[in-house]
């Protein structure tokens, strides 16, 4: 039985949307976590080793960080074809984004809105605006990040527009318009009225 440990509008919150997406059997256990406003505390309850979310179990298999959890859930359900599976034309592109996300994206946004300015071979990542601009130009090219086809990767990637679009991410026509696309989907508004309880 899938178990995730979730706390309401966080990380987590991707990762109801995708279980919605999948119509996978899943239980949502709400747990406490540090926010950045300093409220918050660890959980005990929280399987993370580090007290974040999301975190998600299958019988006794514990998964943690979004890109994997995405990748592990899609390879698990591939008949929701959420994911392109082994062998695919697209499945190259579908674990580049989501190690980009990871590995790129989360850390030149905290870089921006933390103030620190990019250094070229220091940092493991492009400066935000490069990075910003890739974005872009992937979903002006396609409907979705990785084609033409919704995947979980518009999830993880895509899913953390609408809080981050007109505070850290400038807005844009390519962005609203991409955000719209993605958030029109019945299992995103199952998973919002899941979010907090």
């Amino acid at each position: 039985m899938l178990t995730l440990y979730h706390a309401p509008r966080s990380r987590s919150s991707r990762i109801v949307w995708l279980l919605e997406e999948l119509g996978a059997p899943y239980t949502l256990k709400y747990v406490n976590i540090r926010r950045g406003d300093g409220s918050g505390a660890v959980d005990p309850a929280n399987p993370h080793p580090h007290g974040k979310v999301p975190t998600l179990t299958d019988d006794g298999a514990l998964i943690f960080e979004s890109p994997a959890i995405a990748l592990y859930l899609t390879d698990r359900f591939p008949d929701a074809k959420m994911g392109p599976p082994v062998g695919d034309h697209d499945r190259g592109a579908y674990l580049t984004w989501l190690a980009w996300y990871t590995g790129v994206f989360e850390p030149a946004l905290t870089a921006k809105f933390l103030k620190v300015q990019h250094v070229y071979g220091t940092f493991g990542w492009a400066p935000f605006d490069d990075v910003l601009a890739y974005l872009s130009a992937a979903i002006t090219k396609n409907p979705y990040i990785v084609s033409d086809r919704f995947s979980a990767a518009d999830i993880i990637i895509g899913g953390s527009l609408p809080f981050l679009m007109g505070r850290v991410v400038p807005e844009s026509d390519e962005l609203k318009a991409y955000v719209t696309r993605i958030t029109e989907r019945p299992a995103y508004a199952r998973a919002r009225a899941k979010d907090s309880g």
